[in-house]
């Protein structure tokens, strides 16, 4: 059992290692000519792939989550709240003044304002359990935000896009919270009954980290997707993406700091903390492709689906200073 525990620790430790040779690998593997055609005709597949991915990122992390915290965190209505308006007030409004005066293509602009405006990543509850977070608490952050979403993402549109009716996927977002919330938290809370009812609480809590290590293990396949069946653009589009870098860097590394410093003002614990700032910063980008695509040219999923490129390597090098933000909460 200490070689779980060991594995864990080298998979935490050497995250952001893997995660750049991941994304070189995808870029380098994925940018030919014959992949890019197999990645076109095989869209399908791939996002079959993605999504059984996002299961085993989710449902490690749900088998240690517990029913009775869970049912806690739905009444810390303040960390909720707080949630909500990271999601839906600041990153827009703050998102506005970045493409404002930073993208000139109104295009563009909007994909990006478009990004601004969707809910939450549900990878952020992963990142909450690796940085030792409450769990229990993003889960319901996630859950409400895919909720909200559904009255703020066309308030923000109409706003940001008056002359365009955007149409909600609200079969899309409901179909998300089965497939990345509900399925997972029921098959993590049966799989953590069967386990402690079979060995007992003190021997499963010797087998708990192998949980987090799958999930590692699954964000690091859905690291090398997410790149490869982007590759294409990524080679073809590399000024443009690199031209999207600076506001979206912008846009991650202000809220983190933003976020982290409010929280503490607001004498949130570093658990509370993780769980409401990875939930703040990471976008559902899935979600803004296919908003981008009902409703606009395809120019405007381009921010959303280069959204991950940036996301995924802040967030986690944000993971890697999990033990100086424990010492800023005083932990």
């Amino acid at each position: 059992m200490v070689n779980l525990k060991k594995l864990q620790n080298h998979l935490n430790n050497w995250m952001l290692v893997y995660t750049l040779i991941l994304i070189i690998a995808g870029v380098w593997i994925g940018h030919g000519h014959s992949a890019t055609l197999w990645v076109k005709a095989n869209q399908q597949f791939l996002t079959l792939l993605n999504t059984i991915a996002v299961f085993f990122i989710i449902y490690p992390m749900m088998v240690n989550v517990k029913l009775e915290l869970l049912l806690k965190s739905m009444k810390n209505w303040k960390a909720l709240l707080l949630s909500l308006i990271y999601n839906f007030a600041w990153a827009p409004i703050f998102g506005y003044f970045i493409a404002t005066y930073m993208i000139k293509d109104p295009t563009l602009s909007i994909g990006f304002l478009l990004v601004m405006v969707v809910p939450c990543s549900s990878m952020s509850i992963t990142y909450t359990g690796l940085a030792e977070g409450d769990v229990e608490l993003s889960t319901m952050i996630v859950a409400l935000s895919f909720i909200a979403a559904i009255f703020a993402v066309p308030f923000w549109m109409r706003i940001f896009a008056s002359h365009t009716n955007v149409p909600v996927p609200t079969g899309q977002l409901l179909m998300s919270i089965l497939e990345v919330l509900i399925l997972p938290m029921v098959l993590g809370y049966l799989t953590r009954t069967l386990l402690v009812k079979a060995f007992g609480e003190e021997k499963f809590k010797n087998i708990q980290p192998i949980f987090p290590s799958i999930s590692i293990i699954s964000m690091y396949i859905l690291i090398f997707l997410i790149f490869f069946s982007k590759a294409g653009m990524v080679v073809d589009k590399i000024g443009l993406i690199l031209f999207l870098l600076v506001p979206n860097a912008i846009f991650i590394a202000v809220t983190l700091i933003f976020v982290t410093w409010l929280n503490k003002v607001l004498h949130f614990s570093y658990k509370e903390h993780m769980a409401i700032v990875f939930a703040s910063t990471g976008k559902n980008n899935g979600t803004a492709v296919a908003l981008a695509t009902a409703a606009f040219s395809p120019m405007v999923a381009i921010p959303a689906a280069t959204m991950p490129i940036f996301q995924i390597i802040l967030l986690i090098l944000y993971l890697k200073l999990a033990a100086w933000v424990k010492k800023y909460y005083g932990v």
